[in-house]
This record gives C-alpha cells, sequence and structure tokens, in this order.
C-alpha cells in the first residue's frame, strides 16, 4: 500500500511540475492560445495520482501483488502515462515555438501518443480484471 501512494506521490510533483512548466514556458514564449501543454497538468493528477490513491485502497484491503495481471498493469500503465505525458510536452512545445512538423514528424508524435494512450487503456482493463479476480 505504502508503494503505491509513494507513486501517486510522485505523480503528484510531475503534475506540478507541469503545470508550471506550462505557465512558465507559455508566458516566457508570449504564447497566449491553447495548448497540450494545459492538459498534462490534469493528465498526471488524474491518471497518475488519483489512480494510484485508489490503487493504494484496494491494495491494503485486497491481495493485489499476488496477481499477475495486477504486476503486468503496473508496468505496461507507468510506460504508457510517461509516454503520452512525454509526447503531449512534445506536441506543446511544438506549438508554443511555432514548430512547422513535417507530415511524418507529425504522424510520429501522434503515433507515439497513440501507443501510450493504447497501453493505458490496456493497463486499466488488466486492473479492473485483477479487481474483479480478487473480489470473487
Amino acid at each position: 500500500m505504502k508503494k503505491y501512494i509513494h507513486v501517486a506521490f510522485m505523480y503528484a510533483i510531475a503534475a506540478m511540475a507541469g503545470g508550471v512548466f506550462y505557465r512558465e514556458f507559455t508566458k516566457w514564449s508570449g504564447y497566449a492560445d491553447t495548448t497540450v501543454l494545459g492538459k498534462i497538468h490534469t493528465h498526471l493528477f488524474l491518471l497518475g495520482m488519483v489512480v494510484f490513491l485508489l490503487v493504494a485502497l484496494f491494495a491494503g484491503s485486497m491481495k493485489l501483488e499476488q496477481e499477475k495481471m495486477f504486476r503486468v498493469f503496473l508496468g505496461v500503465y507507468n510506460v504508457g502515462v510517461l509516454l503520452t505525458a512525454v509526447m503531449m510536452a512534445v506536441r506543446g512545445i511544438a506549438q508554443v515555438k511555432a514548430v512547422e512538423l513535417s507530415r511524418r514528424a507529425d504522424a510520429a508524435i501522434s503515433g507515439v501518443a497513440g501507443i501510450g494512450h493504447i497501453l493505458i487503456g490496456t493497463g486499466l482493463v488488466l486492473l479492473l480484471l485483477s479487481l474483479r479476480k480478487q473480489a470473487k
């Protein structure tokens, strides 16, 4: 349980850092429009901190760590959230700096972000299956 609270805490720090980066980077760059950078903060809070606080609650009352699917969830989900956040940062910095992306670069960023989202979805399914198995 304590391990998952630590993970939630790390995501909270990353979310706050993402929010500060968004605010300061756009202000420093004189950028006033909306950008993907503004969503990193909320993604990391919700998908990182909130999910792992819930996992900590369930881990305290269930034997989740004994489930192989749960152990796979931990790796797949964390990689997915981090990959998605990094690609959001890449896309957002390009937006703020008005970098003209080639079609291939744009597609690559979207593709890697899409892989991150697929991993998040897969991780959530693994978590739910683990919870369902332990609830029996």
